[in-house]
């Protein structure tokens, strides 16, 4: 099926090839606008904005747990290497198994607050001081106005 166009000379051809190509270029243009807006959407630093906000981790970890399973792998392993570094292979066992234990049962929440009240031993209080303030009319102490 070829379509039929009403062509009767070399100008009108030529209108014709140049109406056609100005609307391939117009498509041409939109196709890499759209392109480039798509292929924005999915950069490293879009993403990050998108997805790395601590809602959305909380949300993360309300489904799947990833703090308390990173907590079970990550304490038993902490533990025997600073503190029960010296023991035997029992001791060592024991630890691992009591603290993946109790790493199973930390998530982020519990985790935040920790870090909050540890982060609290080491912040100094402020001191307050109280200042009296003295109200101030305008009127200078050495003058005869009393």
């Amino acid at each position: 099926m070829s379509k039929r166009y009403n062509i009767q000379n070399l100008e009108e051809l030529q209108a014709y090839l140049f109406t056609l190509k100005s609307g391939y270029m117009m498509q041409e243009d939109m196709l890499k606008q759209n392109a480039k807006l798509y292929v924005k959407q999915y950069t490293v630093s879009n993403l990050i904005k998108k997805y790395a906000t601590p809602s959305s981790f909380m949300k993360v970890d309300e489904k799947l747990n990833v703090s308390s399973k990173m907590m079970s792998l990550v304490l038993p392993i902490i533990m025997n290497s600073t503190l029960f570094r010296g023991s035997g292979f029992m001791t060592k066992a024991l630890v691992g198994l009591a603290t993946s234990k109790m790493g199973k049962s930390l998530d982020a929440e519990h985790l935040s607050s920790i870090f909050n009240s540890v982060k609290a031993w080491f912040n100094k209080p402020k001191k307050t001081t109280k200042r009296t303030m003295q109200v101030d009319y305008g009127i200078p102490p050495d003058s005869e106005t009393f």
